[in-house]
């Protein structure tokens, strides 16, 4: 009887966790568990990442179900991506009527929002609040965008929750949470241990670069691949140590278009995509890592390597403040000194402990508590009887 009245209180609310990305799968991963156990839990991806390497090995790496519903929103262009992103979501988001919608982040995924709002189904953001205060950075207004529409945001510090305030956003909106990625990642070191990538490799630990290059800015900017691999040769001729490279495949593409990959040194090796194991346990083994990655930031400050962000601004300020990741250009001075800094600070602790918003080993529980509990109360508060039928 007692099973049977928990199968009926999991039933009686169904939350829809939309996302599309690798560091959204990552972030998610431990509450999409905690999800499953509370609620009619309905897993989305948009395949914002369609490649195997961006997609379903992180999943299998994190050990996660399949999403319920695999969408489709590939295309050669951004407007393509966006209007398939609107539509597909739309479709679905109309015949599941879920009680509550999550999503976390900046992504073209999470603009899926747009459709729960018109549709009068309550909205919770996470990763609410991070702001670049960078126009060119793409997902910068992303994120206006979608704390602008939610109903409750998520963010995950006191810098974040300033910047909604700032922004107009009613405090009673807001919670903190802290970042989930050290939840994560506890418990997954003998997994990373485990991996055979160093041997495959024939790398030697702390005598190799691990890099990574992927963002708009970055990639699609006039002149920024060609100073990025100029900064890689760089720092083969500085070191004498292989620069590995995660090639996202985009990445690879403009690479091949622009034939930089012929004026490479040979012992920058271009590697497809790495899974989530792999690319931890290099990261954890670099001599420095070298990436413009979303989860640098956290990963550099909670697993405890040299690395430094390859971009002109950042959202994680509270990592900068702790002295961790710093920031650095694409240009071959900023990077030498950059990397000189970060690595002679770690082999000589020179660091601060992590950002306490990067400590926190129960972010999914204070999320689920959030989401299961407000769903139906904000349901109730913005909306009222006014939902269409």
């Amino acid at each position: 009887m007692l099973n049977n009245k928990k199968k009926d209180i999991k039933k009686s609310l169904t939350v829809m966790t939309i996302l599309g990305t690798r560091p959204e799968i990552i972030r998610l991963a431990a509450i999409i568990k905690k999800l499953d156990k509370f609620c009619n839990h309905v897993l989305v991806h948009t395949g914002q990442n369609y490649d195997y390497e961006l997609n379903r090995v992180f999943f299998e790496d994190l050990n996660l179900r399949q999403p319920d519903i695999q969408l489709e929103v590939k295309s050669d262009t951004l407007h393509g991506q966006l209007a398939n992103i609107i539509k597909e979501t739309g479709k679905v988001l109309v015949e599941k009527r879920p009680d509550a919608v999550l999503v976390l982040g900046d992504t073209n995924s999470a603009l899926s929002l747009i459709n729960a709002k018109r549709l009068k189904i309550p909205i919770f953001h996470m990763e609410a609040g991070d702001r670049s205060f960078d126009e060119n950075v793409p997902e910068e207004l992303n994120r206006r965008i979608v704390d602008s529409i939610s109903d409750v945001v998520i963010a995950y510090t006191e810098y974040s929750r300033r910047n909604l305030l700032r922004e107009g956003i009613h405090p009673s909106k807001i919670f903190v949470s802290g970042s989930p990625i050290r939840e994560v990642y506890t418990g997954m070191m003998g997994k990373f241990k485990k991996s055979k990538i160093l041997k495959e490799l024939k790398l030697t630990p702390k005598k190799f670069f691990t890099a990574s290059i992927h963002r708009e800015e970055n990639v699609d900017i006039s002149g920024g691949l060609e100073l990025m691999v100029n900064s890689y040769n760089a720092l083969v001729e500085k070191y004498g140590y292989p620069v590995v490279v995660s090639t996202h495949p985009r990445t690879m593409k403009r690479l091949g278009s622009l034939n930089l990959l012929k004026r490479a040194d040979k012992k920058i090796i271009w590697h497809k995509p790495f899974g989530l194991i792999d690319y931890i346990w290099l990261q954890l083994n670099s001599f420095c890592v070298v990436s413009d990655s979303g989860t640098i930031h956290e990963d550099s400050s909670i697993l405890g390597f040299p690395a430094i962000a390859i971009r002109k601004s950042t959202e994680k300020a509270e990592a900068i403040d702790a002295g961790h990741c710093g920031i650095s250009g694409l240009d071959v001075e900023s990077v030498l000194r950059n990397v000189a800094i970060a690595t002679e600070d770690h082999f000589n602790t020179k660091t601060d402990p992590m950002p306490e918003a990067y400590t926190s080993l129960h972010v999914s529980s204070k999320i689920v508590r959030i989401v299961v509990g407000m769903a139906k109360i904000v349901d109730k508060k913005v909306w009222g009887d006014k939902k269409h039928v």
